[in-house]
């Protein structure tokens, strides 16, 4: 039996060509909308505010500190901040867009032990001039562990209790010198001078790492017999001995005699940063008190003689003399 071709309808061939035309293009759909929402899931969370620590916001020109509430937030375009700086931060290593560094990602800062378990993520922070559209940004501080992917949320929590906090840390108050010591006179100007020194301590409030700084700014003195002195921006000085007695600004007269305890009061001011951010202010003043020094008052009595104890061995006063009653 001879086999007989039949020649293809031209009419099914177009029908068959435009349905795979129509299928690639619904494939080709498809693949755009699955990258699209992967993209999007990786980039925006549900608030529209960016969860992948690329940009850290939606339409904002960085970050920006309120030092009143310690809220770090969102910087709109064209609003004003009391900070010169505008802040934003970066994972580590990243060189922009999908791209990293391997050899800094083989060495970057290790966040896996976090609160609850939760793994951190190692961020580097930026900072630009505040108020400038798409500006240059400059390292600031890091690399550091973020816990928490919503540090403006995070932080006026941590503004709550700073102060409190500050106030509960082992900041040494410094040290009182009184001259002279430890024995003064009554009636004479006895000069007292503080020496406090800043210092810096390494916290955790809400499982953050918090670094804070005490300034001391202010002295005041409780001189233990009812009176007190300051606060005062200085701390006083020391004095050279030939000009013990002069009056000072810390200096103080006894009127009684006996033993009292001064106690020195030192203000401090304070600064703190969250997880290696911008430095923020402490509201108020932390106050510490330094331990009690205790200073002795004596009395000086002084008499005029007629004769030396060479003219008269025997005169009040002179080597074997009997001593007045």
């Amino acid at each position: 039996m001879a086999n007989h071709r039949v020649a293809p309808n031209p009419m099914t061939r177009e029908v068959g060509r435009r349905a795979l035309i129509f299928r690639l293009s619904g494939i080709i759909v498809c693949v755009l909308s699955g990258l699209f929402l992967l993209l999007g899931a990786a980039t925006a969370g549900d608030d529209g505010v960016d969860s992948g620590f690329s940009n850290q916001g939606i339409d904002v020109d960085g970050w920006r500190f309120d030092a009143a509430t310690g809220k770090f937030a969102p910087l709109l375009p064209g609003a004003a901040s009391a900070d010169p700086y505008q802040y934003k931060y970066e994972l580590q290593c990243h060189l922009g867009g999908a791209d990293f560094d391997t050899t800094c990602l083989g060495n970057r800062v290790d966040c896996k032990n976090g609160p609850g378990g939760v793994e951190g993520i190692p961020v580097v922070w930026l900072k630009a001039p505040a108020g400038v559209p798409l500006p240059t940004w400059s390292f600031h501080s890091g690399p550091t562990c973020l816990f928490d992917p919503r540090p403006e949320d995070l932080l006026p929590r941590i503004a709550a209790v700073i102060q409190t906090e500050f106030q509960q840390l082992p900041v040494a108050a410094g040290t009182s010198t009184a001259q002279p010591s430890p024995h003064t006179l009554r009636g004479a100007e006895t000069n007292f001078f503080a020496d406090a020194a800043e210092q810096q301590f390494d916290i955790t409030i809400l499982a953050q790492s918090v670094h804070v700084v005490a300034k001391p700014v202010q002295y005041s003195w409780n001189y233990g017999d009812g009176t007190h002195q300051g606060p005062l921006p200085a701390s006083g000085g020391p004095l050279p001995q030939d000009r013990w007695g002069e009056k000072t600004p810390t200096s103080h007269v006894y009127t009684l005699t006996g033993d009292f305890n001064v106690v020195l009061t030192t203000h401090f001011k304070g600064t703190y940063s969250v997880n290696g951010g911008p430095p923020l202010p402490i509201p108020g003043q932390g106050v510490f008190n330094a331990p009690p020094q205790t200073v002795s008052v004596w009395r000086s009595v002084t008499r005029n003689y007629a004769d030396t104890c060479l003219e008269n061995p025997r005169g009040q006063g002179c080597p074997g003399a009997a001593p007045l009653p």
